[in-house]
């Protein structure tokens, strides 16, 4: 009963969401579609030359918008769960840490790439700050990650919660990247505890 009746009121949250509206009038797989779009109008990483590698792709609401904009690079997505084909996106279902994946990558670019992206949350169990700890551990492990693929002056997008272990993530990325911020967008729900971190130029590893 208390799984039908959370069911329901997501259902209805849903449905009162300017943003799942529109993103349904809009063809989008998902509402955080419009995340994508309020990250890249703020740093600006991804345009019609980006290689692309978006982690957690599926349903493939970011995998869409990132099509929509690039022309001449490559856009590979991964997702350990099914995703659409969406054109000009190479997909893999995959965990993003098999391994030999990475080969693969490199395989398709034939060079180092210039974009991360990464919208993962962990499956919900409940338990909020369990939620978010598994969640920010899987940014961490994006994080790590995407120091193997990108180029020096390369840029990173993942989604980040404000947990306990928050402040662990950040400092994880500060000795990654020269430069760390975090922006959370208007599409994102303000009861979320999620925000997103951009980090952009490697430190020398």
């Amino acid at each position: 009963m208390k799984k039908n009746r959370s069911s329901k009121n997501w259902i209805i949250k849903q449905h009162r969401d300017q943003f799942y509206k529109r993103s349904k009038t809009l063809g989008y797989r998902s509402r955080s579609a419009f995340k994508l779009l309020e990250l890249n109008r703020k740093f600006k990483f991804i345009s019609k030359n980006t290689n692309l590698l978006d982690i957690g792709s599926s349903p493939g609401g970011w995998s869409q918008i990132a099509s929509s904009i690039i022309r001449n690079g490559k856009i590979v997505a991964i997702d350990k769960k099914p995703m659409k084909k969406i054109k000009n996106v190479i997909f893999f279902q995959k965990d993003f840490l098999e391994e030999g994946l990475k080969d693969k990558i490199f395989e398709i670019f034939q060079k180092k790439i210039n974009v991360v992206i990464s919208d993962m949350a962990a499956e919900t169990t409940g338990n909020k700050n369990l939620d978010c700890i598994r969640t920010n551990l899987l940014c961490s492990e994006v994080i790590n990650f995407s120091t193997k693929v990108l180029k020096k002056q390369g840029e990173l997008v993942s989604k980040v919660f404000m947990g306990e272990d928050f402040l662990e993530v950040k400092e994880l990325a500060k000795n990654k990247f020269k430069k760390v911020e975090f922006f959370k967008p208007k599409s994102s729900r303000s009861e979320s505890k999620e925000t997103y971190i951009h980090c952009s130029i490697l430190n020398a590893l």
